[in-house]
């Protein structure tokens, strides 16, 4: 125990560039500089998740033959590049503060859940995957109550014109619609939802990142010797392998739950009440089968795994940046 206890020391201090805490950070640096960057990655990645939107949306008809690719060439015939980005000005304006929520949980649950795993008998890769988890499973249930709205709008915008969707005028209109036919409540459609699908999908990427990284740095060698530190293209080439296989891994476990929710927030014109899951799910079902509940797989693999691998870079970076230098 004593040449393990050793060994995860000089870990820590090999590898302490990769594992800056919350007590390190500028906390308005790391605000700002988180803002803009995962905005722009967000400009970068959104005709993506407009293109699965359409593709969950549209009944089984009107999919049959068309991929993720076509729909992307379609929307681009039709609407141009102004259809490609309906709904990131809400997207964009509305992440700012619930990001700020996000990322402080994040960190300071990490922590926290670091300082009570790290003395537990189990393996440093186990409890550093247990402590992301843990943190990635709060933060989304803290920026749930704030995220859910902005989404509902968004997807409505990104849907516009289709089978059973309500034209709009904007995001005020959307609001002002919702609330007419159903309420306050019709802005968080699919928020248990939502907490139950990206509750555990948040822990299961945040833990699997944390573990995977821990592990391709051990397999390189690093944390053996006090003296051997990573560059830092190393440095961004590790995280980026974690962060595409955390994201990948996790596409594959929520598409259909992120299917039926997509549907459940936008859809209206069912003929048989007010949407709800059991209906929605039914609905789905009947128009495809089992494969209908992974329509637009691939545009929210391909999403996935490349935001996992940006995001993460993104913000291992903003960390490095925000850094504060006493």
């Amino acid at each position: 125990m004593a040449v393990e206890a050793a060994e995860a020391s000089t870990a820590s201090l090999a590898l302490s560039e990769t594992n800056i805490n919350w007590e390190r950070l500028d906390k308005t640096k790391f605000h700002v500089i988180g803002a803009i960057l995962f905005t722009a990655q967000a400009a970068v990645l959104h005709p993506t998740y407009v293109v699965k939107t359409r593709l969950q949306v549209l009944e089984s008809r009107s999919t049959s033959s068309r991929s993720g690719l076509s729909t992307f060439k379609h929307i681009l015939r039709n609407d141009g590049l102004r259809g490609v980005y309906r709904g990131f000005g809400t997207s964009a304006v509305g992440a700012l503060p619930g990001r700020v929520l996000y990322l402080t949980s994040l960190e300071v649950s990490k922590d926290v859940m670091l300082k009570y795993t790290k003395g537990l008998d189990m393996p440093e890769a186990t409890y550093i995957g247990v402590a992301n988890g843990v943190a990635g499973m709060v933060s989304n249930l803290a920026s749930c109550a704030f995220f859910v709205p902005f989404d509902v709008i968004c997807q409505r915008l990104m849907v516009q014109g289709l089978p059973g969707t309500t034209v709009c005028n904007g995001p005020i209109d959307v609001v002002r619609k919702v609330i007419e036919v159903e309420g306050f409540r019709g802005l968080y459609r699919g928020f248990g939802l939502t907490a139950v699908s990206q509750t555990p999908a948040s822990a299961f990427w945040w833990g699997s990142y944390g573990a995977a990284q821990n592990i391709i740095w051990r397999s390189l060698g690093y944390g053996n010797d006090v003296d051997k530190k990573p560059s830092q293209t190393e440095i961004v080439t590790v995280q980026a392998t974690a962060g595409m296989l955390a994201g990948a891994c996790s596409s594959i476990f929520t598409t259909p739950i992120d299917t039926i929710k997509t549907r459940l927030q936008v859809m209206d014109d069912y003929g048989t009440g007010r949407p709800s899951v059991i209906k929605t799910t039914k609905k789905l079902f009947e128009e495809d089968g089992w494969r209908g509940f992974y329509r637009g797989f691939g545009p929210r693999f391909l999403s996935m795994s490349v935001s996992g691998t940006s995001m993460i870079v993104i913000y291992e970076l903003i960390k490095r940046m925000s850094v504060r230098r006493d």
